[in-house]
This record gives C-alpha cells, structure tokens and sequence, in this order.
C-alpha cells in the first residue's frame, strides 16, 4: 500500500511539474490525475495495488477537507464581506449546472413513439 501512495503522490508531483514549468492555469493533481487516467487507459486496468488503496483513501476522504476548513476560517473576514457574491455565484452555476445536465440528458436519451404503459 505504501508503493501505491508514492505512485499517487509521484503523479501529483509530475502534474505539479507540469503546471509549472508550462505555467498553466490548472491544479497540479488534476494534471496528475489525468495522466493516471491516461496510465490506466494505456494499460487497459488499473494497477493491483490502487484497487485497494482508492477505498482506503476514500474512507478517510472527509480527513481532506480540514485543509479548506482552516482556509475558510483563515478568510472569514473576506467571505463575510463578500458572501452576497459568492451565493449568487453558487446559485447561478448550481442553476447553469442543473439546465445544462437536463439539457443534454433530454437530447441523449431516446425518445419512445408512444407512452409506456405500466409505468408506476
């Protein structure tokens, strides 16, 4: 388990490498995570040992969120100065993600010449 944690943490820091020296505008692990997906699609599965280590880690997944907690509690400050903009941007891409996901669901799923019947 302790080689599938340095694998995760290798590919956060190639992703890391990554974001900067390409100074790009995305998160590091998501690079990482992203040539783990591209590892794993060359492979054809996912490695042994991250099939058990992925539970493992999601388990503990809230232990994660402490680091954002203290970030907030860090800005109170601001985040109460600003919180009407920070709802309405909250609202807006909840409503924006919400049309979105109900567009396309409506034009992906097929559509049945005539009603079911025996439906509950």
């Amino acid at each position: 388990m302790v080689y599938d944690f340095l694998l995760l943490l290798s590919f956060q820091l190639l992703g890391e490498l990554l974001v900067f020296s390409l100074a790009l505008p995305v998160p590091g692990p998501v690079l990482g995570l992203l040539a783990l997906f591209l590892l794993c699609l060359v492979l054809g599965r996912v490695p042994a040992g991250l099939e058990g280590t992925a539970p493992a880690l999601l388990s503990h997944l809230s232990l994660l969120f402490v680091p954002a907690g203290v970030g907030v509690m860090l800005h109170l400050g601001r985040i109460a100065a600003e919180w009407w903009a920070i709802l309405a941007a909250v609202l807006l891409s909840t409503w924006l993600a919400v049309a979105v996901t109900g567009t396309i669901l409506a034009r992906l799923l097929p559509r049945s010449a005539a009603p079911s019947e025996g439906l509950p």
